[in-house]
């Protein structure tokens, strides 16, 4: 699928994120939304299920996440009736914890360990699923990567990559869930990134 994607973009500066979505939804293909359950990944998860609501909802669990994280995933998975298709690392939290631990991120051994948790637990999912379009929850201000991509991108696999609230501040997206009744949750950990404004590899 090739695309203009300066030309999509400015057309989709304006839109909302059901607009997006919709724009997404017709290039046809199969279309994936994808979620750790972080912070405001209720808002992804509501328009996109919302729009399509049979959508699969990929899940990539590192095995790491806080029991708040776990109770919240649950709450949204009932509350939004999401077709979750679930995938984890191929070895047990507790065995990696033996043998490996959580590697500093200066450390050589962290990245065979976001490839173990998060990498390739990742792109067995995308093998599984082949999508053309895939919907995240992508904002510009996370990281320097992500300041340089748009509302519509496409990696070196053809995938689209559709962040219908690239350009939403928080205090938008605290307005939304709270307009859609949508909970939140803040206590989340990601071993993969440490620090916020790291990319663990997953979209750069």
């Amino acid at each position: 699928m090739s695309i203009d994607l300066q030309h999509i973009n400015k057309k989709l500066r304006d839109k909302s994120p059901k607009e997006i979505i919709l724009w997404a939804i017709q290039q046809k293909g199969k279309a994936v939304v994808t979620t750790n359950f972080r912070p405001y990944e209720g808002a992804i998860l509501h328009a996109c299920t919302h729009v399509f609501p049979n959508i699969d909802v990929i899940w990539c669990d590192t095995g790491y996440n806080t029991p708040n994280t776990y109770r919240h995933a649950e709450t949204l998975i009932q509350q939004l009736n999401l077709n979750i298709d679930l995938y984890v690392p191929k070895q047990t939290t507790a065995h990696r914890d033996v043998v490996l631990g959580i590697p500093n991120v200066d450390d050589g051994k962290h990245q065979l360990f976001t490839e173990q948790v998060k990498l390739e637990p990742f792109a067995r999912a995308m093998q599984a699923h082949k999508p053309s379009i895939w919907f995240t929850n992508l904002r510009k201000g996370q990281t320097a990567f992500r300041d340089s991509i748009d509302i519509v991108s496409q990696g070196k696999d053809g995938i689209l990559k559709v962040s219908p609230f690239y350009h939403w501040s928080d205090a938008e997206l605290d307005a939304y869930l709270e307009e859609y009744k949508i909970p939140n949750e803040f206590n989340y950990f990601d071993p993969t990134k440490v620090l916020e404004n790291r990319e663990c590899g997953l979209h750069s």
